[in-house]
């Protein structure tokens, strides 16, 4: 009996053709399109940048920067690395782009309270600083990214200059002050100070007190800081 009556598969030719290509009838490898390399064509869209995107975001968060590979975010992505180069260029590019999604909501924050009142911009700007550090969905992910820039130049220095060109920037446009852009960054320094101590090292009773009471504390520094009004006595 013949294999093909008995149910065994014929055996096909797996030589290659003079040019390299696989033979007429040869086999396709599992998974794969003939004439589309892995990760391009319809996988390539917006869908598929978010998933890189996220997942270079959850591998910075576990790993670090330094840690972190291409090749890892496009292995947990499940796509072929050239894709995370083409959306993102290099490693630093996906970081980047990380570093703007994570701390955005910051810049936004800001971006929302509009026209600043002078007298009150210490407690409007600490206020809606805090109140993104306070919300897990945004302080986890800004956390990797804060950890990341602590321990690589690399990754503190994206950081920084996204800090300065979107955040310290905006709030500096504010103040007519000659000096706004120093004047920006020591009441930046006393909140991100704060939050170094709240929420990365929890130091008590700073990581336990409540909200509201570190703004109290917090917003005549910062005021004094952006505008120069005299602290409070005692």
């Amino acid at each position: 009996m013949s294999g093909a009556e008995d149910g065994a598969t014929p055996a096909t030719s797996t030589s290659a053709a003079p040019d390299g290509s696989a033979a007429p009838g040869a086999p396709r490898a599992a998974g794969r399109r003939r004439g589309r390399p892995a990760g391009s064509g319809a996988e390539r869209g917006p869908a598929t940048r978010e998933r890189i995107l996220e997942t270079a975001r959850a591998l910075f968060a576990e790993r670090g920067y330094e840690k972190t590979s291409v090749r890892a975010i496009a292995r947990g992505a499940e796509v072929d690395q050239a894709l995370v180069h083409h959306y993102f260029g290099t490693k630093e590019g996906v970081f980047s782009a990380a570093v703007a999604v994570t701390a955005g909501p910051v810049a936004e924050r800001i971006a929302a309270l509009g026209p600043l009142d002078p007298g009150r911009i210490g407690e409007e700007f600490t206020r809606a600083f805090l109140r993104v550090w306070e919300d897990p969905a945004t302080r986890t992910p800004l956390l990797a990214v804060v950890r990341s820039a602590l321990t690589h130049e690399t990754a503190a220095r994206i950081f920084r200059e996204f800090i300065a060109g979107q955040l310290l920037s905006r709030l500096a446009g504010a103040l007519p002050a000659e000096d706004a852009e120093l004047r920006t960054e020591l009441a930046a320094a006393q909140l991100v100070g704060t939050v170094l101590l709240r929420y990365v090292l929890r130091i008590p009773p700073l990581a336990t007190t409540d909200p509201d009471t570190l703004v109290r504390q917090l917003a005549p520094v910062v005021q004094h800081h952006l505008t120069g009004a005299p602290l409070p006595a005692g």
